[in-house]
């Protein structure tokens, strides 16, 4: 490898700046707004399941089985898992008080922070980490041997991540600029 002033050329261009280029606040490109508008979606998914799940609105949840009266939120889901390969496993869960409360404090969470695009990372992981379990409850899966829509959001989950989706049509820029980030980037 050749020495370039002392150093080797992988050096030198590892120090190399990288230049951003800076756009006027609210200029964004065509392909910023269709991330920005994934990450609304998929945000209105988890807050949808929130809000069916709480008032009971018909959708996917009767009025009678409502969290606020008296239904558990997990209980269909993980209950129609047993036949599956962790079957017994999340069928335990169901219906568990501590289980219904972190399920929906996750929805609600997820769903807000996405629509708002603030805390992307935190909403990016929860929400991966909520999709696999929900994945694994159903293994094997009926229609494909590994892939189905929740694995499918979880890859889109982490593309939002990493492309910075929150700052488009979001609060994403404002909230990384607050203290309370900067002290704590994990909240970005």
């Amino acid at each position: 490898m050749a020495l370039t002033e002392g150093r080797h050329q992988n050096d030198a261009a590892a120090h190399t700046p990288v230049v951003k280029v800076e756009r006027p606040r609210g200029e964004a490109r065509p392909v910023e707004y269709a991330w920005a508008v994934a990450r609304i979606a998929i945000g209105w998914v988890f807050l949808w399941a929130f809000l069916d799940k709480l008032f009971g609105w018909g959708f996917a949840t009767p009025a009678n089985r409502a969290w606020i009266h008296g239904g558990s939120p997990t209980t269909g889901f993980l209950k129609g898992t047993t036949e599956h390969t962790f079957g017994g496993f999340f069928a335990g869960l169901a219906g568990q008080p501590w289980v219904d409360w972190l399920f929906m404090i996750g929805l609600l969470g997820i769903g807000t922070a996405l629509i708002l695009g603030a805390g992307m990372k935190i909403a990016a992981t929860t929400g991966s980490l909520l999709l696999v379990f929900m994945w694994a409850a159903e293994l094997p899966l009926a229609t494909n041997p590994f892939m189905d829509e929740h694995i499918i959001y979880t890859i889109v989950l982490v593309g939002l991540a990493l492309v910075g989706a929150g700052n488009t049509l979001g609060i994403g820029e404002w909230w990384g600029d607050t203290r309370l980030v900067r002290r704590y980037p994990i909240l970005k």
